[in-house]
């Protein structure tokens, strides 16, 4: 029997975790799957890797490979030594045939591994995005997700299935942020289980709000004379409507900050309300009279630092 390097098959060392074999094997047979990868030699390499995971993962057939020590090359031949129980020697000379090696070295279960075509192997992780109202992350909600899920059935076949899945989205959850639906994800062959389904929330553009991090800001437009002699005014937010003292002599792009009623968390964030002026249109002689009257009372020069 020609000596196989199963860590190399992997490409782990012959340190390496039994998460980190999972992993290794999880990605190569996805890789060399014969239904996703086309090329001529996909199969047997999906066969040489489901091999050496059948070794590896199982630490009584792991000790034993490991055993072998660590000066054979592949295309090495390995026989069993007559003289020493379970022990093995390898020479350039002599065969063997795959499922006695199998067999003597890892005992008759192995013998099935080896012949395996389809080896077990966890779901894959799913990624989806969901798009939420600011409204949603103030006050959280329920969402019903319909989503197009890819299946491999026991002959490694890639199908997709339509499934429905009731989402709750949490209050104080931020944009860019995920959300983890454990087996929810891709299912597994075999006995394996499904793997995750990670959601990526997407917050909405909104109209009348901008967010940054946790802190919420808004625009409101003032009267001249509301900003000049202040005002008591109206102020909606994602959580509800909020009356705001408008102190007087405010000038624009004044900022008003609302502590705590931002996007709710540990801590929340901070509402933010962003000063302008609206002049009324002069399209009345009566309207153009009264602005002529303001530019007599006010000695008023609103360049005076301009040029300075």
């Amino acid at each position: 029997m020609k000596y196989k390097d199963y860590y190399a098959v992997m490409g782990v060392p012959r340190t390496a975790t039994e998460a980190e074999i999972k992993t290794a094997h999880r990605k190569l047979a996805r890789k060399f799957h014969p239904d996703l990868n086309k090329d001529a030699n996909a199969e047997a390499r999906f066969k040489e890797v489901g091999e050496a995971y059948q070794v590896l993962k199982d630490p009584e057939k792991r000790a034993a490979f490991d055993a072998l020590g660590t000066g054979l090359k592949d295309g090495d031949e390995i026989r069993p030594r007559p003289d020493v129980g379970g022990g093995f020697d390898y020479s350039s000379g002599g065969t063997q045939d795959a499922d006695e090696f199998f067999s003597d070295l890892f005992g008759t279960r192995a013998r099935h591994s080896a012949r395996a075509h389809a080896p077990e192997w966890p779901g894959e992780d799913l990624h989806a995005t969901v798009s939420v109202s600011l409204e949603d992350i103030y006050n959280g909600a329920q969402r019903t997700l319909t989503l197009q899920m890819p299946v491999i059935d026991d002959q490694g076949r890639v199908t997709y299935q339509t499934r429905t899945l009731d989402v709750t989205i949490p209050k104080g959850i931020l944009d860019g942020q995920r959300l983890r639906l454990a087996g929810q994800g891709g299912a597994g062959m075999g006995n394996a289980p499904h793997g995750d389904l990670y959601l990526e929330i997407a917050l909405d553009t909104h109209k009348r709000y901008r967010v940054d991090g946790r802190d919420v800001t808004t625009d409101l437009p003032l009267a001249p004379w509301e900003a000049a002699l202040g005002a008591e005014v109206v102020v909606p937010t994602p959580s509800g409507d909020v009356t705001v003292t408008v102190p007087a002599g405010s000038s624009a792009g004044r900022r008003l900050r609302l502590k705590g009623r931002g996007i709710p968390g540990n801590p929340s964030g901070d509402f933010y309300v962003m000063l302008g002026i609206v002049l009324p249109p002069a399209d009345t002689d009566a309207k153009r009279a009264a602005y002529a009257a303001m530019r007599e009372a006010f000695d008023f020069d609103p360049r005076a630092h301009f040029y300075g």
